[in-house]
């Protein structure tokens, strides 16, 4: 994985207390630091960071904003999807490199373990991890004003053509009235 420069933290060199940092994040950034993004195109990202550092943990706060385009769900065609979210995690710091391995296979997703020897942080797996947490599970194109579907007119007409026809509703009891005496 490459590394940009911008997204590196050098917390050793930060005085204790809240530090806000702000990031764009877009397909070339992807890209070029090697992340794949096949579900999704045209994103538009900013984040805003902060960062409390402590004397033995890190506090991190990601508010998650922006926008990207993603398939729709029912009719294929892309939907511009708004990003907005806020993330927690906790860093905590170790004496080696191998009790922050240990640390961070045991402990919980919000919060990771490093080594006091880092003397920097790359926050970017982070801001990738939560972009995607950020996107709505379900990808439709939203009604109009007068409650009908906005997705494309073609594709929901193939669809209504291939629904299964209903079946009759058949009564299963049916037959068995003339053993009832």
């Amino acid at each position: 994985m490459r590394h940009h420069r911008e997204f590196q933290i050098a917390w050793l060199g930060l005085k204790e207390g809240v530090h806000d940092f702000q990031y764009e994040v877009d397909d070339k950034v992807l890209d070029d630091l090697g992340f794949e993004h096949p579900d999704f195109e045209n994103l538009k990202a900013k984040i805003d960071l902060k960062f409390e550092k402590n004397s033995s943990f890190f506090q991190l706060h990601f508010d998650i904003g922006g926008s990207l385009d993603i398939p729709c769900d029912r009719c294929g065609d892309n939907l511009s999807v708004k990003l907005w979210d806020e993330f927690d995690l906790i860093v905590k710091l170790t004496e080696s490199e191998e009790e922050a391995e240990r640390q961070n296979e045991q402990e919980e997703a919000d919060v990771v373990f490093i080594s006091r020897g880092e003397t920097v942080t790359d926050v970017f797996t982070w801001i990738y991890e939560f972009i995607v947490l950020s996107i709505p599970i379900q990808h439709i194109h939203p009604d109009d004003s007068e409650g009908k579907s906005t997705c494309n007119p073609e594709a929901l007409r193939l669809l209504e053509q291939m629904k299964a026809p209903a079946q009759e509703n058949k009564n299963i009891w049916e037959g068995l009235d003339k053993f009832k005496n």
